[in-house]
């Protein structure tokens, strides 16, 4: 870790002012101080917005705020989430350890960068870090992307953005020209020459808070999985998904993958492929092969396209079982 200096401003604007290319926001910590530590990342200073951006889950008549220092665990525990938005309260519960949960916020976790071993390693020149190329493309790549790939072959680590796009969430960001909404999906893009991060947000603003648009009742909703532990562990792979019925049929429906693509995947084709039809096997297993039937896998990582589809039909036939129980 290089020597940096630390800055504490008394108000948000302050912190504004501070902050851009060689002064880096600190709030949590929980990525950026391992990023430090692994001399990836060298700020000339530290701006501390701890005491400056928003914490807490409120009801507004647009729909559910969450504040940018709202915690994974606060995610986890609260009831509205837990009862409306139930997917983004298990992916919470299941991103970390109990202690890092209790640290971690909302606008760290969008912004975390990935965990690729060739990233994280200093010595290696990856193309996500300036190099000419993405060694994963034909090195160790067990763990990396079979959608979306190239020219960074890495995956996006978060749990709880995956639900956070399945519930259509938008993110408010602050900086020197204002306030400014844009929709997470918008947000989250895949790394480009221009561009070697995984968000659009620029190097003078901040994330402030994340909001869940209001959602017709029943939506049903789960989060789910595959990790290479029991418990506590990067996702290989994952699904976040949000179900409205019509009786037996599908009225609404929200597809979103994790661990597989540079960034959250959302499977639009398997979405189509539900919306207006009955919720039976047959047609979770056209849907699980229409959202990876653009998955190109590395040499290594051909196993990620069955767990990737085996998740998809669990999570749309434990939302039917859920529905089915609720109306009988």
């Amino acid at each position: 870790m290089r020597p940096f200096e630390y800055s504490n401003p008394a108000t948000l604007d302050a912190a504004l002012g501070a902050i851009g290319p060689a002064a880096r926001p600190l709030a949590g910590g929980t990525d950026l101080l391992t990023l430090l530590k692994a001399d990836l990342v060298a700020p000339e200073r530290l701006v501390n917005v701890k005491a400056l951006l928003p914490r807490g889950i409120r009801a507004q008549p647009e729909g559910l705020e969450i504040g940018a220092l709202t915690t994974l665990g606060e995610i986890e525990n609260d009831r509205v989430v837990r009862d409306g938005y139930t997917a983004l309260a298990q992916a919470a519960a299941l991103a970390a350890t109990p202690q890092i949960r209790n640290l971690a916020t909302v606008g760290g976790n969008l912004l975390q960068r990935p965990r690729c071993w060739y990233f994280r390693n200093a010595r290696i020149d990856c193309w996500l870090k300036g190099g000419a190329d993405c060694p994963a493309r034909d090195g160790e790549n067990r763990n990396h992307a079979i959608l979306g790939g190239g020219p960074c072959h890495a995956v996006h680590p978060s749990d709880i953005v995956p639900a956070l796009l399945a519930f259509d969430a938008a993110v408010r960001l602050a900086g020197p020209r204002g306030e400014r909404w844009i929709e997470l999906e918008d947000f989250m893009r895949a790394p480009s020459d221009e561009r070697r991060t995984e968000t659009l947000l620029a190097p003078d603003e901040l994330v402030v808070a994340v909001r869940l648009p209001p959602h017709p009742e029943p939506t049903r909703s789960v989060y789910l999985k595959a990790m290479d532990r029991k418990a506590w562990a990067f996702a290989l792979a994952g699904v976040a998904c949000a179900l409205r019925f019509a009786g037996r049929k599908i009225a609404h429906a929200r597809i979103v993958l994790s661990g597989v693509a540079p960034v959250p995947w959302r499977a639009a084709d398997a979405e189509r492929e539900l919306l207006g039809r009955e919720a039976d096997p047959g047609r979770f297993a056209k849907a699980a092969e229409a959202a990876l039937q653009g998955a190109r896998p590395l040499r290594h990582n051909g196993y990620k396209v069955p767990l990737q589809k085996a998740l998809v039909r669990k999570a749309l036939d434990t939302l039917t079982q859920h529905h089915a129980a609720r109306v009988s």
